[in-house]
């Protein structure tokens, strides 16, 4: 059976086809949030701070954490930052961290500080990305995001997304670096813009679960990306892809829609053990008084999802979160 570990210096979480989904928590990212770029650029974590206890408070098993504020000389501004906030956040929550950057020299900066076994988020299927970032995953004995385009962008064609992410798993083991530390992130497609993006992720996942027998994740919100009621997408969706093979999501823990459909599928998956989680989080659950919704859920959602530095590294012709 294949899993991934990481960990933090306190505790061990372990991704896998027979664990619980692993919820990785999106928000620590200034991408398209200028208050927090402008933040963290003045030296003030206030906001960091709190996104990452309200994140873990929410059922986060583990935090993303991006400080790309700049396109400006990011190999300048971005690796320091990225320690300072890495620091910060492992001084507050002992969850897990993914190390999110498209800056090599940050992501090595990153795993110099970082304690316990985090993820690495990213390697494409580029050339100058492979022999980057591959030499650092071995050496620091970590696992890593892999991302299914390469220098041709990403196509339309699952097969060939498919192929992308096979590259990156036999160039991986050319380094020594085993499969179960790979997670491929097979690349959710707006399905407003693109009709059979379901589909096509479902059996994507499909064949990276039985074939390349890779663990899996995604940018969660992409697949709703332009259509009003984003969450309601966003949480038939989880169940789905859960039930078609993905262990993980790079996701925003703080919208209960989403968890609850994370912890529905966890219980119907049988990884939630006798209920157990399930029963300690919705014992108390009052449901509204006479069906009412409420009304900010209820609104349209606006087009807020990140995906921390990596439209770079997704390349064009998709509108990545």
């Amino acid at each position: 059976m294949t899993r991934t570990i990481v960990a933090s210096a306190t505790r061990e979480i372990v991704i896998g086809f027979d664990q619980p989904f692993c919820v990785i928590g999106e928000r620590i990212n200034p991408t398209g949030r200028k208050k927090l770029a402008a933040e963290m650029q003045a030296g003030n974590f206030d906001t960091v701070i709190k996104d990452a206890l309200e994140q873990v408070a929410a059922g986060a098993t583990m935090l993303d954490i991006n400080a790309g504020v700049t396109s400006v000389n990011p190999n300048e501004t971005e690796p320091g930052l990225l320690v300072q906030t890495l620091e910060i956040v492992q001084g507050l929550v002992d969850i897990p961290l993914a190390i999110d950057s498209s800056v090599t020299a940050a992501i090595e900066a990153g795993l110099r500080v970082a304690k316990g076994r985090p993820l690495v988020n990213s390697v494409t299927g580029e050339e100058e990305k492979l022999e980057a970032i591959l030499p650092l995953v071995k050496k620091y004995n970590v696992p890593v995001v892999a991302i299914s385009n390469d220098e041709t962008g990403i196509s339309m064609d699952p097969d060939v997304r498919f192929a992308v992410a096979k590259k990156i798993v036999e160039r991986a083991a050319d380094y020594g670096i085993p499969a179960y530390d790979i997670i491929v992130d097979p690349l959710v497609m707006p399905i407003g813009a693109l009709g059979d993006a379901g589909r096509q992720v479902f059996q994507l996942l499909y064949r990276l679960r039985n074939e390349l027998k890779v663990n899996t994740t995604c940018g969660l919100s992409n697949i709703s990306f332009g259509l009003p009621h984003r969450h309601g997408i966003n949480a038939g969706f989880i169940p789905m892809v859960i039930g078609a093979g993905m262990t993980s999501a790079i996701m925003n823990p703080c919208r209960p829609q989403e968890m609850e459909a994370v912890r529905a599928a966890n219980v119907l998956n049988g990884t939630d053990a006798n209920c157990s989680n399930w029963i300690m989080t919705y014992r108390d659950h009052k449901p509204a008084e006479g069906g009412a919704v409420n009304a900010a859920a209820a609104a349209p959602a606006a087009a807020g999802g990140r995906r921390g530095g990596r439209a770079a590294r997704a390349g064009a012709g998709a509108k990545v979160e």
